[in-house]
């Protein structure tokens, strides 16, 4: 499959150079290696190893309109399979001045993300609403991604299908929001929201459930790329869990409040997050903040987590980097650690 996708972008690619002189051949690589060495009530230890490779082609339309075609697949080291998922990449892209729209599959990770592990989700939520390894586990996410990039407001908004209604299984997708409001170079005000929805009316294969979470805050930071830089962040966090809209008896409401400091300079950086939860249950959201423990029962007490890491980001060449990380965690009266690797190399070339 992934040969035959290759081949074809090859064909499309090589007819159309021709009359158009606009496309481009693209390779995205992420190679990851999570070990997490947790063993409490919450979440179980587990080590992600493997890469998520996508081979495409840009083709453009004009300045601002580009087609993307080509095959992205995630392969997990020491599988039985050569790959877990293969899957066609195709998207249209329209960009503006500030704005950018993509119809499809959404753009790879760069090689330029935030560095820390703690701001490795696929949409850059707070782990509460989204954890970092989807990052490894989705590397594939199509559907409708809207991001702008303003002098007082930045956000990226999208919505993601994950699953069709079946005869075996309800529909499956998650919509969110990441915003951040700047009005000044040191203080911004961030606002993220996340919703993971579980419905359809083809089939009804299952319960009707939802999960949403909110989080507001503000964030202080100060200092340059060149120089130390240094941010403080405060969160208020809301959730709405409804597993079975039929059984309004099971749904719950909680709360939580998130800090988190860093600072960073020369490639490394070192932070500190603090956790508070009541009640607070979300989809996809990280086990380690949650109110629900491994054996599904709710947690009724005040949820506590902590953890302090360092990261160092290797720059090998100005689109690969290499990032190595390490953390400290408290998850109530447990003390674990975990460690992580990871690789992503962006390369890019016009065909004549």
């Amino acid at each position: 499959m992934a040969a035959s996708a290759l081949l074809a972008v090859a064909t499309i690619a090589g007819g159309t150079a021709a009359a158009q002189q606009h496309v481009t051949a693209l390779a995205d690589v992420l190679l990851y290696g999570d070990n997490t060495e947790f063993r409490n009530p919450f979440r179980e230890g587990e080590t992600i190893f493997g890469s998520a490779v996508r081979v495409y082609a840009d083709l453009e339309l004009n300045a601002r309109v580009k087609v993307s075609l080509g095959v992205t697949g995630n392969e997990r080291f020491g599988g039985d399979r050569a790959f877990e998922q293969v899957r066609p990449v195709v998207a249209l892209t329209v960009t503006g001045g500030r704005s950018s729209f993509v119809f499809g599959a959404f753009p790879p990770r760069p090689a330029d993300a935030p560095i820390g592990p703690d701001r490795m989700s696929p949409h850059g939520l707070l782990p509460p609403l989204q954890r970092e390894t989807l990052t490894f586990d989705r590397t594939y996410e199509p559907g409708l991604l809207w991001t702008f990039r303003g002098t007082l407001i930045t956000h990226e908004v999208w919505l993601e299908w994950q699953r069709l209604n079946t005869a075996e299984h309800r529909e499956r997708f998650d919509a969110g929001m990441n915003a951040m409001f700047r009005p000044q170079a040191t203080l911004s005000f961030p606002v993220q929201l996340h919703v993971v929805h579980e419905g359809g009316q083809l089939f009804a294969s299952g319960p009707v459930g939802d999960s949403l979470g909110a989080a507001a805050g503000v964030r202080i930071a100060r200092g340059t790329d060149a120089a130390m830089r240094a941010s403080l962040e405060a969160y208020g966090l809301g959730s709405r869990y409804v597993p079975d809209r039929a059984r309004p008896e099971l749904s719950r409401d909680g709360l939580g409040f998130l800090g988190r400091g860093a600072v960073e300079h020369g490639g490394w950086r070192v932070h500190l997050l603090a956790w508070r939860g009541r009640n607070f249950i979300k989809d996809e959201g990280d086990a380690n903040y949650l109110s629900i423990q491994r054996d599904g029962e709710r947690y009724r007490g005040t949820r506590d987590y902590a953890e302090i890491g360092v990261a160092r980001r290797f720059q090998l060449a100005p689109s690969a980097t290499l990032d190595v990380s390490g953390r400290y965690h408290r998850i109530e009266r447990f003390y674990e650690y975990s460690y992580r690797v990871t690789s992503t190399i962006n390369v890019s070339g016009r065909i004549k």
